[in-house]
């Protein structure tokens, strides 16, 4: 597997990352077998959130891997924090470093490899997060930072302040929630095709080597099979036979075929769809297949 930079943070990582939002919920048989088939296929990165499961799925990770005597040192974990549900988004350095604790704790380890600040805070005031980010760092409690959710000027307003780089913003993308690779290509054209303006943050975040994560797992079943979507589901199908791969292959193919070379956050822990999933990897989208793809999603080129 060829892996990918992880911005400037000196990490290498595999192309795809291992969403665990879902682990709280799982049978543990059914999570010991998504751990087991994760590792076997070498993808050994972990993306959590102290949010998830209200934090049972840090707690039924760090369980999970002590059970299975996995030396740390062979993980990439990586969690978020800021958001306080139903309240408000926090990126006070005391709430910050309190969340990173609390992290830490569930996952029975000391350090977390990436801490991602979850969603944009209003009331941000980068120099308290340079201080948060800081000491986090200093005590080794965190070792790389980055975000999710954030458009380029929020990012420009916090690294200005930051002593670390932002290694990775984690965005929403699928191929029919894709306007960040659309909207570009229809600059100047307004027909309606695209109502929502992208911010340039796909553009953004090569030209400050910041890679994108996006979150995959979370909205390939709203398209795959859908009957909403006849024409993609038709064309996913013919390319899943072309490349003997399944269509959740070629659907997450069709973005890793990008050249910003972003990052998979799965979002499944069913052993065979990690599998299918991990095929994407094998295979390169022909440019016509891959333009192919986008206009059966219901783009179209100006």
């Amino acid at each position: 597997m060829e892996k990918i930079k992880l911005g400037k943070s000196g990490l290498l990582v595999p192309p795809i990352a291992l969403g665990c939002m879902r682990l709280a919920d799982a049978e543990r048989k059914q999570a010991d077998a998504f751990l087991h088939t994760a590792l076997e296929l070498g993808l050994n990165f972990f993306d959590h959130a102290d949010i998830y499961g209200g934090g049972a799925c840090e707690r039924v990770f760090g369980e999970m891997i002590k059970d299975a005597g996995v030396r740390r040192e062979d993980l990439i974990i990586q969690s978020k924090c800021a958001i306080v549900p139903g309240k408000m988004y926090d990126f006070s350095k005391e709430h910050i470093l309190s969340a990173v604790d609390g992290s830490l704790k569930r996952l029975g380890t000391d350090y977390l490899d990436v801490l991602l600040l979850h969603r944009p805070d209003a009331l941000m005031e980068p120099e308290e997060v340079a201080e948060a980010f800081d000491e986090l760092e200093k005590s080794g409690k965190v070792r790389h930072f980055g975000v999710s959710n954030e458009d380029p000027y929020t990012m420009e307003l916090l690294q200005s302040a930051l002593h670390q780089p932002i290694c990775a913003n984690q965005l929403q993308m699928s191929l029919t929630n894709a306007t960040m690779i659309a909207q570009p290509m229809n600059t100047n054209i307004c027909d309606g095709l695209n109502p929502v303006l992208d911010n340039g943050v796909l553009n953004y975040c090569r030209l400050h080597n910041i890679t994108i994560q996006f979150q995959y797992g979370f909205f390939e079943g709203v398209f795959i099979g859908s009957e909403k979507y006849p024409k993609l589901n038709a064309k996913l199908d013919e390319l899943a036979e072309k490349y003997n791969v399944t269509n959740t292959a070629i659907a997450l193919a069709w973005i890793l075929r990008h050249p910003a070379k972003m990052q998979a956050v799965t979002g499944t822990i069913n052993p065979k769809r990690l599998c299918d999933c991990a095929a994407a990897l094998d295979i390169t989208l022909a440019r016509e297949d891959w333009y192919a793809l986008y206009l059966a999603a219901g783009y179209r080129l100006p």
